[in-house]
Order: C-alpha cells, then sequence, then structure tokens
C-alpha cells in the first residue's frame, strides 16, 4: 500500500490541486498496487512518517495563515523526509511557505519552514495565464500560474524548469520551481499531474524505489496519449 499525503487540503487547495492526489492513486492502481490517499489538516495526529508521497497545494493568504501553527510544529520532520528523498510536490502557496521567509508589500517579513532554499517577496502585479516550461529531467511541461510572490531560489539548487512562455519563479530570471533532492515545488496549478504523467511516475517511481519494489517495469499506460494531447492543447492556448 502506497500512502498519498495530501498537506492541508482543506485551506491549501486551489485551481483543482486536489486533482495530484487522484492521478497518483490511480496511476498507482492501473499497475496493480494499491494506493491511499490520506489528509493533514491543521489539529490532525497524522503519522507523516509513514507516508509514501506528500503533495502540498495553493491558498489564499488567510488559508495559509490557518496552517501556520500546525505547519511549524512539524517543521522538522517534513525538514528530515526532504532530506531523506521521501518524494513531495509542492504547489504555490505550499512552495512559498517551505522557503525561508516571505515579505509582503508592507515590508513585513513572514518565516517559513526554512527547508527550501529560497525566499519570496509580494510583487506589485499578479502573474496570471497558461505557463510552458522546457525541463531537461521532464520535457516540456505546462500547467497555469495564478501568483503575486516573486520568489527568488539559492544558487545552491536548480530550477524545475525554464520559462517558454509566462511568468515563472519571479518574471526575472526566465527560472519556474525548484527541484531538492526528491522535491518538486511549483507554481503550476492546473491541476498539475494530469497534463504531465512524467512527473506523476517520478513521484510514483522515487516512493516504489523507497519501499524496495523494482520500478524498470513499470509498464507505460494507454491514458497517457490522452495526456500529451492535452499537453499539446494547452501549449497551443492564449497565454
Amino acid at each position: 500500500m502506497i500512502r498519498i499525503v495530501q498537506l492541508y487540503p482543506r485551506d491549501m487547495n486551489l485551481y483543482g490541486d486536489w486533482g495530484n492526489a487522484r492521478v497518483l492513486q490511480k496511476r498507482l492502481e492501473w499497475r496493480g498496487i494499491d494506493a491511499e490517499i490520506v489528509d493533514h489538516n491543521p489539529g490532525d495526529d497524522t503519522d507523516l512518517g509513514s507516508g509514501d508521497i506528500f503533495l502540498g497545494g495553493g491558498g489564499q493568504d488567510a488559508g495559509q495563515d490557518k496552517i501556520q501553527e500546525d505547519l511549524q510544529h512539524h517543521i522538522d520532520e517534513l525538514g528530515r523526509l526532504v532530506e531523506d528523498g521521501v518524494p513531495m510536490l509542492l504547489i504555490c502557496g505550499m512552495y512559498q511557505l517551505l522557503g525561508r521567509t516571505f515579505v509582503t508589500g508592507e515590508g513585513k517579513i513572514i518565516t517559513g519552514a526554512g527547508i527550501l532554499p529560497l525566499d519570496t517577496r509580494a510583487g506589485t502585479d499578479r502573474l496570471i495565464g497558461n505557463i510552458t516550461l522546457e525541463s531537461e529531467e521532464f520535457g516540456a511541461i505546462v500547467g497555469y500560474e495564478n501568483h503575486s510572490g516573486q520568489t527568488f531560489l539559492d544558487d545552491t539548487v536548480q530550477p524545475l524548469g525554464k520559462v517558454v512562455r509566462g511568468a515563472g519563479n519571479n518574471n526575472t530570471d526566465g527560472t519556474e520551481g525548484v527541484r531538492l533532492h526528491n522535491t518538486i515545488a511549483t507554481y503550476l496549478h492546473g491541476s498539475l499531474l494530469p497534463k504531465n504523467p512524467k512527473i506523476a511516475d517520478f513521484l510514483i517511481a522515487k516512493a516504489l524505489e523507497r519501499r524496495g519494489i523494482p520500478t524498470e517495469n513499470l509498464r507505460s499506460l494507454e491514458i497517457d496519449a490522452l495526456a500529451h494531447t492535452a499537453q499539446n492543447i494547452a501549449t497551443e492556448r492564449p497565454r
């Protein structure tokens, strides 16, 4: 049984991010592997250490405020999980919150989890629309961004991809997202995984490897033809 843990889905679930969990569950089940989705919301007594894949979505400022205390309580454990190579996909708000700091438009510094080596500051413009990336690891990546935060990575980490169309991390340096160990963090909503099966299978493969389950023969799925069609259509849609 592969355990997919959703972090704070009650408050951090904008623009279809919950769909990422369903994609992982179905892709595992189609390959004959049982999977369960476990939600962790503020105050829950969840055994995070038993999770195989972690997902976190985007949320409004009010949602981020609601989870701050619980997130601080679990910082050390989440940090160990990232360092240990547990696969994670963190979208938008959770991407920002696991960084070091977020500087508001008024100059207030909000301390993040400090797990990801990056800082974010509020921008004056909202970066919104369809976005396309190119990644050496995953090829073409498509999604939808909607954020005003401007995120800047340390030189010690690589972005998820280079922006082909859209704004990305900060609308300045042409990068989008971050890759650290087996964690992927990004501003791409959509939900992301239905249109990007290579990323979904990366998360699955890393989870199986940690369980000692061979991944060499992860069979391809016929439905991926539809996913690639959706990806092509999304690429051609206007910004």
